[in-house]
């Protein structure tokens, strides 16, 4: 059933591109160019702009970066490996920090070594970091670091700015399934029919 959804939202989408009398080029070429990875970090750069503009958001890096970040966190990478593409390893924690910050969270920043209704209690009674770290046994630093997830995760300020780079992820990932599997999702035919007559005569 997921897979007929995803076929109709690739026939939907083609259709789309086919009817845009501007598109003059063999549809192969528009279709394996849709939505490259430069073109996607450009959209997600432009929204963290906005983000960092309205200040909801401090970080040392930049909006490229962060939309680098993005990426490279929806490909499956761990921070070290995104600090590294970012150019600097020991920009790692600075990265799990923003990840964090854009709610791109993962299991292993719920894996607590106590109970987290138990902390965020804690949190919530006025006593100090000091006195809840020794309470639950960690580091100051390590107890910032968990309330650091509970609080973005409660946060809903960045929200619509999610919703929008999902949006763009998303995207992506229907056109490289179109640039993917194209011979076997029923476009193939298509797009064959498609490149041998003149798009402007739609």
């Amino acid at each position: 059933m997921a897979e007929d959804t995803r076929k109709q939202q690739l026939l939907e989408l083609f259709t789309t591109i086919t009817n845009k009398k501007t598109i003059v080029e063999p549809m192969r070429k528009v279709h394996g160019t849709l939505r490259d990875r430069d073109a996607v970090e450009r959209e997600i750069a432009l929204i963290m702009r906005e983000v960092l503009d309205q200040g909801y958001f401090k970080t040392k890096l930049a909006p490229r970066q962060l939309a680098k970040l993005v990426v490279a966190y929806y490909d499956g990478k761990n921070d070290t490996e995104i600090a590294r593409a970012l150019g600097d390893e020991k920009l790692s924690k600075t990265v799990a920090r923003a990840r964090v910050r854009l709610k791109l969270f993962r299991e292993l920043d719920f894996k607590m070594p106590f109970d987290q209704a138990s902390m965020t209690e804690l949190l919530d009674s006025g006593k100090t970091m000091k006195e809840i770290s020794e309470e639950l046994d960690v580091s100051p630093s390590t107890l910032r670091e968990y309330r650091h997830v509970i609080e973005q995760q409660r946060d809903t300020t960045l929200d619509p700015y999610l919703e929008r780079i999902r949006d763009v992820m998303e995207d992506r990932d229907l056109s490289e399934l179109m640039t993917r599997g194209v011979a076997n999702d029923g476009l193939s035919e298509a797009i064959d029919i498609t490149e041998a007559i003149d798009i402007g005569e739609f």
